[in-house]
């Protein structure tokens, strides 16, 4: 079994490891764009051209040691504004041959436990008709306050503890004191969840797309989870298309540290 990933940087580290936690005896491709990061910047014809560059390189790419041969057996997308641009054309591209998994922030299931919720966001997703749609959608009427992070994902990307705190302070700061739940809607928040938690006091529960990403995942493959698996599976990462190793910011988060202990090419 493998899976590609698609994402212009770090953010797919949580959704990755969570792959593997479930089943340790699949290859990974790891495909991401560092020359043209970040994606929520860019015009969402750019985007779509990124995306579909991404997954075209994970599947022309060369099998990692150890790993089997042969295209990818589903593409994931663990990027919120990707999926929002460009899962359409990746499924146009590739399915039904091989199952294209997006990414949505999981408001229903924060709006379920009972408001008030905040959405963590971009800027740019607070501001999109996209995001407004989801919470119109799925906030079961309960209080829901958009979040813009201003800053945060581009310091997580780059692994700067002082510029983290900070964002994660003024995002701190953008939520309502009696809020409940608090919805991660870029997946580069997951790796600073437990600096997240702590910013709010403890008092939120956080919530992630990435085990319910892993989980589909496995769903549209048709195999159940297995973490008690021997760990056999191979890792390629390729930056821009070309063979890479994961990038030295990845190794301070713990997904990315996990990750980093299976082989690389």
């Amino acid at each position: 079994m493998r899976i590609a990933f698609v994402d212009s940087g770090i953010g797919m580290l949580s959704t990755a490891a969570a792959v593997r936690a479930a089943r340790p005896d699949a290859d990974l491709v790891l495909s991401m764009d560092p020359d043209h990061m970040p994606w929520g910047r860019r015009a969402p014809e750019e985007i779509v051209g990124r995306v579909l560059a991404g997954a075209r390189a994970a599947l022309d790419a060369e099998p990692a040691p150890g790993a089997g041969r042969g295209a990818p057996d589903a593409i994931v997308v663990p990027c919120n504004t990707a999926s929002v641009h460009g899962l359409t054309t990746l499924r146009a591209a590739f399915e039904p041959e091989i199952p294209v998994i997006g990414t949505v922030p999981p408001i229903k299931p924060a709006a379920a436990r009972g408001g008030p919720v905040a959405v963590w966001a971009t800027v740019a997703t607070t501001r999109s008709r996209y995001q407004q749609g989801l919470i119109e959608e799925f906030g079961q009427g309960v209080e829901v306050t958009p979040v813009p992070c201003a800053g945060l994902a581009e310091a997580v990307e780059s692994a700067e503890p002082a510029a983290i705190d900070a964002a994660i302070a003024h995002a701190a700061g953008l939520t309502p004191p009696r809020t409940r739940a608090v919805v991660l809607g870029c997946t580069h928040y997951d790796l600073v969840e437990e600096q997240i938690s702590a910013a709010l006091g403890g008092r939120a529960e956080l919530f992630t797309a990435a085990g319910a990403v892993a989980a589909q995942t496995l769903r549209r493959l048709g195999v159940p989870a297995a973490p008690d698996l021997p760990l056999t599976g191979a890792a390629a990462v390729l930056a821009g298309g070309r063979p890479a190793e994961l990038p030295p910011a990845a190794l301070a988060y713990a997904p990315g540290r996990a990750l980093a202990r299976v082989p690389q090419p």
